[in-house]
């Protein structure tokens, strides 16, 4: 269980103590409802013992837990506050240093990623290489305190992740999961579906409704209708489908405008057009920036482009979802990329009967 996850939940528990039971019929339970709550118990202390086993040889991700209040030290923080696991299938959350690498070994590559970045020519495999080797001491930097420092600081210490591969790297170095890959290609599988769902909301009454009609009266006006319209149209409509707030989310201002004001904001997508263009959808922008914490982190051509590399951000800096848009984040998490997919709240429930009707 601890090769899977270091910290597994009461249902992953739960699951392994059904299997025990399954597997060995003689070890179940007299007089027990499930046959196995004697085991669960006793693998959940198990466990425990483990990481203690572990935190004491200097496993990274447990000792980053020790510490806490005991007898020996009762001004410390309570046991149970600021605990450090992984909350969103992080298969490698914080892994130890590399065999042989040391902070500061590690800080001279850091370095040197830095200075190959700046080039003109750079060396693609070389800063994936070393992307890769100094990918402990990123995840440090990261998670490693209690309030990790501001976005632009990391970003200025790992400016690599301003590249989109190595974005989408970083993603499959956390989940070991293609990202692009999965996310266009379940993406994809769901959309007439997905637009049936939209299609039909739109056909009723309600604040809802009027807003998924506006939204496809300027999809069907459009002249070219290709996949990335689609996906476009999709990405919009989705949170006003699940009654989320979008206006602080999905930012619009004009290629001549001054650098805009974002007011505080965490995350959100600018899309930047050449004209004063009030629709709600905009199939052919002049870019589209990520923006998080005020600042413009990377831009790009298309919408579900920028949103994906957005969403690998979240992962690779270890942020929260946006405020407001949890269910729509938890969708492409949960039901898209089926990552940690156990628990949905009833909307994301309801939405996903409702696709695989």
């Amino acid at each position: 269980m601890y090769g899977f996850k270091a910290y597994p939940s009461d249902r992953d528990i739960t699951m392994a103590a059904e299997a025990l039971v399954a597997k060995h019929p003689c070890l179940q339970e007299v007089g027990s409802e499930t046959g196995c709550n004697g085991w669960k118990n006793s693998i959940k202390f198990k466990m425990g013992n483990y990481r203690t086993k572990m935190r004491r040889a200097g496993c990274q991700e447990v000792t980053v837990n020790a510490g806490k209040r005991s007898r020996g030290n009762p001004g410390k923080e309570p046991p149970h506050s600021n605990i450090k696991r992984p909350k969103r299938a992080e298969v490698n959350f914080l892994p130890n240093f590399p065999q042989g690498e040391d902070p500061s070994s590690l800080e001279h590559l850091r370095q040197k990623i830095d200075d190959e970045v700046k080039k003109t020519e750079k060396n693609l495999p070389l800063i994936r290489k070393m992307m890769q080797t100094t990918f402990a001491l990123r995840r440090q930097n990261i998670v490693n305190m209690y309030t990790g420092p501001p976005v632009n600081e990391l970003m200025d210490l790992w400016p690599a992740l301003k590249m989109e591969s190595e974005v989408y790297a970083e993603f499959q170095r956390i989940t070991n999961q293609n990202l692009p890959n999965t996310f266009y290609t379940e993406l994809d599988r769901h959309l007439p579906r997905l637009m049936t769902l939209f299609r039909q909301k739109a056909s009723k009454t309600g604040k809802t409704a009027d807003a998924l009609a506006e939204m496809f009266k300027v999809h069907d006006a459009q002249e070219l209708h290709d996949i990335h319209t689609t996906r476009t149209t999709v990405l919009h409509a989705l949170p006003v489908y699940l009654r989320e707030e979008v206006s602080g989310f999905f930012r619009t201002c004009t290629e001549e405008s001054v650098e805009p004001e974002f007011g505080g904001v965490a995350l959100a997508l600018l899309t930047v057009i050449s004209d004063n263009d009030t629709s709600p959808v905009h199939y052919q922008p002049v870019k589209i920036s990520v923006v998080i914490e005020n600042d413009i982190v990377v831009s790009l051509p298309r919408l579900a482009d920028a949103f994906l590399v957005m969403f690998g951000l979240i992962y690779a800096l270890h942020l929260s979802y946006p405020m407001g848009l949890t269910n729509t984040f938890d969708f492409i998490q949960k039901i898209l990329l089926g990552l940690e997919d156990g628990k949905l709240s009833p909307k994301l429930q309801t939405l996903k009967n409702d696709l695989l009707m």
